[in-house]
């Protein structure tokens, strides 16, 4: 007899059934008892009357690993509606030692450093594993609406010899005695890309060794990023990111449905244009002076107030941000160029998404380099490429976890990933 999963049952209705799991609670009667069987897929009850299976029972702890035979029989107050009866209950290993907090009650009531301290059983809590989930169903949705659009997805280097971004922090390294960084970002790499497939994305770890101490920032995090070639300007980006988006959350309700249901969260649509408005106009309604250089997260928390209250709208484009603020491979805007052709999208309040145009004439990356002082040699390998010959493209990357914790209104960016690295943590 094959193995089902919880979620099965109700397809085996007085039939014979083999399960296993974790033994998520018992609960002994004078005359009955239950024992929950934890799985991939959810809870499953077993109704246990003979007296030495309840006595072997009564001898297994919590988060144990059985296996459990019986019959499937319908009960429209078990889990799913059905229940095993008639059980024979084998552990398949030694009893567990108890984790440091209740995992079958409904709300994980741990500090968040306990948890992330004891982030493997953690991570069991329904609670915690939906948020997971949510996050699987986005790379897929992620990756499926750009394969549709004929993108092709790469795998690029994240050991590289010099920093990605100028000004950025860098975690250093020994490369076989040579000095080495963990890359921030696959920025340069997928510029190359456009030069061979045109249309490109990645999803992988970057590296930032800023000394962020905040619920919004991991010193490692997931970037989903994309890069596309023969654009007109940042709006074909954009456009880009706004049929991601709906590809994300279109897959998160499709793939992640139960986990929506355990956090008693909806998805909210993207609409067919998201609304956008220039730097100097976010500034106005932010009510922030119009030399401010960025836009602080009191100013987005301000901007993504407007943006429902004018637009019914859950995200926000703010383009044209200052040049001095970007990066020095982005494209000025030909009519203001003190003002780039990049963009960052808010969502609910927060910076979600940067991107935009980048330059793609070799001379004006050597231009651009000269402008800030800085040498071409540490990006001689990148710059090279743009002699022979690149397209007008540009990109945009999305940090995964944020999304998910902005999605799921997390209080804290460390509950949206299993094993989060920050300022302080390096384990589990």
């Amino acid at each position: 007899m094959q193995r089902i999963l919880s979620a099965q049952l109700s397809a085996h209705v007085g039939e014979p059934v083999r399960i296993a799991g974790w033994v998520h609670r018992r609960r002994l009667l004078k005359s009955v008892a239950f024992l929950i069987v934890r799985d991939a897929a959810g809870l499953a009850q077993v109704v246990v009357t003979d007296p030495a299976v309840r006595a072997h029972l009564a001898a297994l702890t919590e988060e144990t690993v059985v296996e459990v035979t019986g019959t499937a029989v319908a009960n429209a107050t078990a889990p799913a509606g059905v229940e095993v009866t008639a059980p024979v209950v084998r552990p398949l290993g030694p009893p567990a030692a108890p984790p440091p907090f209740d995992l079958y009650r409904p709300e994980l009531t741990a500090s968040l450093p306990t948890q992330l301290d004891h982030a493997p059983v953690a991570l069991r809590h329904p609670t915690r594993s939906a948020a997971l989930r949510v996050s699987a169903a986005a790379v897929a949705g992620f990756r499926a609406a750009l394969d549709a659009r004929d993108f092709v997805e790469i795998h690029t280097p994240k050991v590289v010899a010099s920093s990605t971004e100028s000004g950025a922090n860098v975690f250093a390294l020994d490369w076989f005695d040579r000095p080495a960084y963990l890359a921030q970002s696959p920025q340069f790499y997928k510029q190359l890309m456009v030069g061979v497939f045109e249309r490109v994305y990645e999803v992988g770890p970057v590296f930032r060794a800023e000394p962020h101490d905040t619920v919004r920032h991991l010193a490692q995090y997931t970037s989903l990023d994309a890069e596309l070639g023969f654009v007109t300007d940042h709006r074909d980006v954009m456009a880009v990111l706004r049929h991601t988006l709906a590809g994300m959350l279109d897959a998160v309700r499709e793939r992640a449905g139960g986990a929506l249901a355990t956090l008693g969260v909806s998805v909210p649509d993207v609409p067919a244009e998201i609304p956008a408005v220039h730097f100097t106009e976010a500034l106005k309604i932010a009510g922030a002076p119009a030399d401010e250089p960025d836009l602080a997260p009191a100013h987005e928390r301000a901007l993504g107030e407007w943006a429902r209250r004018e637009h019914g709208c859950e995200f926000l484009f703010v383009t044209g941000y200052p040049m001095a603020k970007r990066p020095f491979y982005t494209h000025p805007d030909p009519a203001r160029p003190a003002y780039s052709n990049g963009f960052d999208l808010l969502f609910r309040g927060l910076e979600l998404v940067t991107g935009g145009q980048r330059l793609h004439r070799h001379a004006d990356y050597l231009a651009a380099l000269a402008a800030r002082g800085e040498p071409v040699e540490p990006y001689a390998g990148y710059v090279d490429a743009f002699r022979h010959g690149m397209p007008p493209h540009g990109g945009f990357a999305i940090g995964l976890e944020r999304f998910v914790a902005r999605l799921l209104t997390l209080p804290n960016i460390r509950q949206a990933t299993p094993f989060p690295r920050d300022l302080h943590r390096l384990t589990p």
